[in-house]
């Protein structure tokens, strides 16, 4: 059974920073990229980042490019989502998703077709 679990999230202030953690069971973390997405209250889901079953290549929303960073540690079976400079846009649930390919395409479009993911985190960011 396909398990993924998101923690980490929390209340920061403007310019602080958060590292999410997506632990995963059931199945062999190299399968498959990874996806972070989040969702804030009435709004749509925002892919975050993605990263390859490898880990050799990357990518990322324009909205978060050069805070964010995804890592991937498949020993552990863990992703990793390290959150710096956090804005008072950036508050939302974030989910850690599986998909169906080993590449990443553009993160706007992977949203679209996920396969499982967990119960979120929350990430408040407020001074």
């Amino acid at each position: 059974q396909v398990q993924l679990v998101e923690s980490g999230g929390g209340l920061v202030q403007p310019g602080g920073s958060l590292r999410l953690s997506c632990a995963v069971s059931g199945f062999p973390l190299d399968y498959y990229a990874i996806v972070w997405f989040r969702q804030a209250p009435g709004k749509e889901r925002e892919g975050v980042s993605c990263i390859s079953s490898s880990g050799a290549s990357t990518d990322y929303a324009d909205s978060v490019k050069g805070r964010f960073t995804i890592s991937r540690d498949n020993g552990k079976n863990t992703v990793y989502l390290q959150m710096n400079s956090l804005k008072t846009e950036d508050p939302a649930v974030y989910y850690c998703a599986t998909t169906w390919s080993r590449v990443c395409g553009h993160i706007a479009t992977m949203t679209a077709d996920l396969g499982s993911w967990g119960q979120g985190t929350q990430v408040t960011v407020s001074s």
